[in-house]
């Protein structure tokens, strides 16, 4: 096995080598960074500080939980008992939430659907907004036979302003972000 002794430090310019037999210290000259360059920002930054996945997650959870709704719903009653039943209104809004849940939460993965989240999640603003709606008319013209009904249906137009609270908050975070990332 070969063996050598070189000398690797890094000397001046004005600066002979060292020698392995002197015994001075030489003065070694290294590179040291006086300022810090910055950190470059990912897509999205600012929005992802404010986690949006969480919001997106509890969509999906409220999704699910408005499907759950609509399927007891569909069991329960008979088709022409309310309008509620009639046009699968927790069906409809549950399955929309629940989409736009999922984009929300792959922005981090993929910037690229900001757009496409965005417009998901004004889409079941408006949605929840007629299914609010078909609700009341159904509230406002309620069997008192039915209590059970009538507590259920109450739950899901909670359930149905919880989902748009989160698509609201969302809507705003990603509106505010596609406006500083166009200037």
């Amino acid at each position: 096995m070969a063996c050598a002794d070189i000398d690797m430090d890094i000397h001046g310019v004005d600066e002979e080598p060292q020698r392995p037999d002197r015994r001075e210290q030489p003065v070694v000259q290294h590179y040291q960074a006086t300022e810090l360059v910055p950190e470059d920002k990912g897509p999205l930054h600012d929005l992802m500080q404010k986690q949006p996945a969480v919001l997106g997650s509890l969509q999906m959870v409220s999704g699910f939980l408005s499907v759950g709704v609509g399927i007891l719903f569909a069991i329960t009653q008979e088709m022409t008992q309310s309008l509620f039943t009639l046009f699968r209104v927790s069906h409809l809004t549950g399955a929309l939430f629940f989409i736009a849940g999922i984009v929300s939460s792959l922005l981090l993965k993929y910037p690229a659907l900001l757009p496409l989240s965005y417009g998901v999640n004004c889409g079941c603003i408006a949605v929840a907004g007629v299914a609010a709606c078909l609700i009341s008319v159904d509230l406002a013209h309620w069997n008192p036979e039915n209590e059970s009904h009538l507590r259920m249906e109450v739950m899901a137009l909670c359930v149905l302003g919880l989902e748009v609270f989160l698509s609201a908050i969302l809507c705003f975070w990603f509106s505010k972000e596609k406006r500083t990332k166009s200037s």
